[in-house]
């Protein structure tokens, strides 16, 4: 079986056999792969634990038919460590692998982009700079975003007026003129739109100077916009301290 190399961060695992595991990865090079892992479940195995979630790892896989085998491991970098003993960080990071593994409809086609925010975001997780639920939010807006649903925070998601507005709607894209207004639509306080914007453009020092109660506003707001893109609930972000 021809021999190919990638960097990766796993996914999802799940049970194959009595000792086998198959690992779902975002690789840098060939987007989503779902690939193997024999043997990894005995006490035995040396690099088990360098395949669990969050790790960022280098491999080398074998072409399968169905599934690709993973052959070596080597970790790059252990977030899974770092992140096992803190909830608040450990549950944001769950959310963050099941929209990366949602937002990529396809197998094998390239995305990079979504590589690099992921890593990204992971990084910043464990940095003692960020609060974790800042560093969700500004991951979600910006894998919307490569990932074709970028909102507007400024102009009018329907007729681009030029803003700013106060009503926000996540069918129409962002917020709205009142011309343009949906029913059902919600009417921000125009300090939360301003975080939205600084959460997008990964503007910490505005995030950070904001009032407490705006930025609860803009979780809800962000959650909303996920989840109606996503089509269906995140199972992961009911459990994230919002």
């Amino acid at each position: 079986m021809p021999l190919y190399r990638a960097e990766a961060v796993v996914l999802r695992t799940h049970k194959l056999g009595e000792a086998d595991r198959i690992i779902s990865l975002l690789t840098r090079e060939h987007g989503l792969v779902r690939a193997v892992a024999k043997g990894v479940r005995r006490t035995t195995s040396r690099w088990g634990s360098r395949l669990e979630p969050f790790t960022h790892v280098d491999l080398q896989l074998a072409e399968g038919r169905n599934l690709d085998v993973i052959t070596q491991a080597e970790t790059i970098d252990p977030f899974s460590s770092r992140l096992g003993m803190d909830y608040e960080r450990y549950t944001a990071g769950t959310a963050m692998l099941e929209t990366a593994e949602r937002l990529i409809i396809e197998e094998r086609q390239p995305a990079l982009q979504q590589f690099l925010l992921l890593v990204g975001g992971l990084r910043a997780l464990t940095s003692p700079e960020r609060r974790a639920g800042q560093v969700l939010d500004s991951y979600f807006l910006r894998s919307l975003s490569v990932a074709g649903y970028a909102p507007s925070f400024d102009a009018c998601a329907r007729c681009d007026a030029p803003g700013p507005h106060r009503w926000f709607n996540p069918s129409a894209g962002g917020v709205l003129c009142s011309t343009c207004r949906l029913p059902g639509s919600a009417n921000p306080s125009g300090e939360t739109i301003t975080v939205l914007g600084g959460l997008l453009a990964g503007d910490w020092p505005l995030v950070e100077r904001s009032e407490p109660r705006h930025l609860k506003e803009a979780s809800g707001l962000v959650s909303a916009y996920l989840q109606w893109h996503l089509e269906r609930n995140l199972r992961s972000l009911a459990y994230v301290e919002r």
